[in-house]
């Protein structure tokens, strides 16, 4: 027994000095033309040392190459795909023996890597295969592992790493076909990792489109996680335009399992959006600063935003948001409250005042032709079918440009290509209101619909601030609802039907005066400049309307005012863009206002407007008025004495000194005045 101690003795010495000896006995050349040789056969390319080479096995494996170049594919722009200045591996070798690998230095001096796909969509990092090697007859072929027993590879019972570092690295992407290139440079990392129970960490550095990135890793036993179980991971990445950053656990299970707290905070959005290539050509001076801090939450393929902070310039959030991507499509659900909606920083800057030459040459342009068309660019809301969606919106305020719009609720739906949003509060200018937007994406021709219900808005604010409309004051009430269907904004527009109703109180027209216009047509329908001083109070303003096909129909448009009455009626084409509507002001004799009859008795003048929308004309309508009176002048006299009969002060002292001369004139005794109807109708159309 002693002597066989002694002769396993005698071997293993003899095994480790073969071991430490043989190295130094074959030629360096050989170890670089096998390890050529191995990378040719496993790739298909060419890999050559070009530096120095050393490699020793004992006391612990060492391999140190220098200046190592591996060859790209055929056509690619680059011959190399990889250079590495220097390839440092040191690797203790008996804790091999026990399942261990301790590597005490890992380390590539400045590698150097080009990735490309060619006009053919070919990647260079898609190797040849290398030649099959077929078993010889009788051969039993060896199992492949399996699967269930790990991860693929035979386990490790440990793993420790020392200087594992990646020093000034450089990695090059180039498209032929999009002609996208990237760079990233000055790379940088270093790994920590003492064993596979202890925590571990990694830290580096790059450059990318001139600016710094830094990222550090920090986890608790990489045991633990790749055991499956919850383990504690932080994550940072640091730069100039951007900084995000992550603190929570990570569970790689069977079921993917990410729960902690997540922290973005982009400086500028503008900024971060040139950086990235991707520059935002839309006007305005918002989306600069942006902040984002809440809760994810992933399980498989649902995700979880909670507790959100949302704040971007000037406004600030809170929110709730939810995505399940496990179905046949997206489903997104989300809640977000922000306190004001502020929408003028994203909107184009308000045109500043022209000269007065310009605004002249720009009045005699638009006076030159119609404004463009409806447009037949086709209209496709099949997008609407790629997700469905729950959504809850409500907002403190809004401001677009001067508009005004107070506490609001929205609910959106999407299901299907069907989007519903429900706008179930709205308050406005002293008014409140509801509404419903419709777009129906299901079908192949896209369908619109909305109706809205709103009461007790102060017109005048209102109009001002939503188009600069300041003609109408006074307390609205709105109820409209239109649907169409077709594939462009034209066929839309023909194809509009619809109802409305439309009232207003105790309010006022301004630019016009219509007992102005009673008294004496000529000087209603005179210089602008004078019209725009005048105004015509009423206590009751209202009207309905029908669409059908795109014209829009009125027939019961009615003005009510103690002295006078107004009625309209006519129709708006739509698709055509023109006007055709008549209007009646009638003086009567009667105080009545709101709620009084329409019947009253009282001589009317018509009015009619007409043309098309950019060019509308204004223009008493004699004709039919002489007509009216030319049939039936007794009744038209009698309308003008019960006018003036009823009327106390006012309209009737203005009728009555239009109309009344001294008696000397009239041929009358003592000078007194009379009235002659026949002088009222002559100064009431003018001289």
């Amino acid at each position: 027994m002693k002597k066989l101690l002694i002769g396993l003795a005698v071997i293993v010495v003899l095994v480790l000095a073969a071991l430490v000896a043989v190295p130094y006995f074959i030629p360096v050349d050989t170890y670089k033309q096998q390890i050529a040789k191995a990378a040719r056969e496993a790739t298909g390319r060419d890999l050559a040392i070009n530096g120095d080479f050393r490699l020793s096995l004992l006391p612990r494996f060492e391999l140190e190459a220098g200046d190592v170049v591996f060859a790209n594919a055929p056509g690619a722009s680059q011959a190399e795909m990889a250079k590495l200045a220097q390839l440092l591996v040191r690797l203790e070798v008996l804790p091999l023996l026990t399942g261990e690998i301790a590597v005490d230095s890992f380390v590539l001096v400045e590698p150097v890597i080009h990735l490309e796909i060619d006009r053919q969509g070919r990647a260079n990092w898609q190797f040849a295969q290398g030649p099959q090697v077929e078993p010889d007859a009788g051969e039993t072929p060896v199992a492949a592992p399996d699967q269930e027993q790990g991860s693929g590879g035979p386990g490790l019972g440990g793993l420790s790493l020392g200087d594992v570092r990646l020093e000034r690295g450089l990695i090059t992407y180039h498209d032929a076909g999009s002609g996208q290139t990237q760079e990233l440079s000055d790379i940088n990392m270093k790994v920590s990792l003492p064993d596979l129970a202890s925590p571990f960490g990694a830290e580096g550095s790059l450059v990318w489109n001139g600016e710094k990135l830094t990222l550090t890793i920090a986890g608790d036993s990489p045991n633990r996680l790749l055991g499956g179980e919850t383990t504690p991971l932080k994550v940072a990445l640091r730069s100039t335009p951007v900084s995000l950053a992550y603190d929570g656990e990570v569970t790689l299970a069977e079921v993917l399992r990410v729960v902690g707290e997540l922290d973005l905070e982009v400086p500028s959005i503008r900024q971060l959006a040139a950086w990235t290539g991707n520059p935002i050509g839309v006007e305005g001076s918002g989306l600069g600063p942006l902040k984002i801090k809440g809760r994810v939450d992933v399980k498989d393929r649902s995700f979880a935003f909670k507790e959100a902070e949302i704040g971007l310039d000037k406004m600030t959030a809170t929110g709730d948001f939810a995505a399940d991507t496990g179905g046949a499509k997206p489903y997104l659900k989300g809640r977000l409250d922000i306190d004001l909606l502020d929408l003028n920083p994203y909107l184009p800057p308000p045109a500043e005042a022209a000269p007065a030459e310009q605004k002249t040459a720009q009045a005699e342009q638009h006076d030159a032709g119609p404004p463009p068309d409806w447009s037949d660019e086709p209209i496709d809301l099949s997008g609407l079918k790629a997700a469905n969606l729950d959504f809850d919106l409500s907002v403190g305020g809004i401001r677009v440009q001067d508009l005004k719009i107070d506490r609001s609720a929205v609910k959106v739906s999407l299901k299907d290509g069907l989007l519903v949003t429900d706008l179930s509060e709205l308050n406005l200018y002293d008014g409140k209101g509801k509404g419903k937007l419709t777009l129906d994406g299901r079908g192949k021709v896209p369908a619109v619909a909305e109706s809205f219900n709103i009461t007790g808005v102060a017109a005048e604010p209102l109009l001002t601030d939503a188009s600069g409309f300041d003609r109408l004051a006074g307390t609205g009430n709105f109820d409209i609802s239109v649907e169409t269907r077709g594939a462009s904004q034209r066929a839309m527009v023909k194809a509009l039907n619809g109802r409305g109703a439309v009232t207003f109180t105790d309010g006022a027209i301004k630019g016009v005066n219509l007992a102005a216009m009673v008294r004496n047509v000529k000087s209603a329908f005179g210089a602008a400049a004078a019209n725009e001083e005048q105004k015509t109070d009423f206590a009751e303003l209202s009207g309905t309307f029908k669409i059908h096909n795109g014209t829009l129909r009125n027939d019961d448009m009615k003005m009510l005012n103690p002295l006078l009455r107004l009625a309209g009626a006519g129709k708006v084409d739509l698709p055509k863009r023109t006007v055709n509507y008549r209007v009646e002001p009638k003086v009567v004799g009667s105080l009545e206002g709101q709620g009084a009859k329409d019947e009253a008795t009282g001589l009317a003048v018509p009015v009619i407007i007409e043309g098309p929308w950019h060019d509308l004309k204004y223009r008493p309508d004699l004709a039919n008025l002489v007509g009216d009176v030319a049939k039936d002048p007794k009744k038209a006299l009698k309308d003008i004495k019960e006018t003036l009969k009823g009327a106390k002060g006012g309209l009737s002292d203005l009728l009555r000194g239009a109309a009344e001369e001294p008696a000397g004139e009239a041929g009358q005794e003592g000078g007194a005045k009379t009235l002659d109807p026949g002088k009222v109708l002559k100064k009431l159309f003018g001289d």
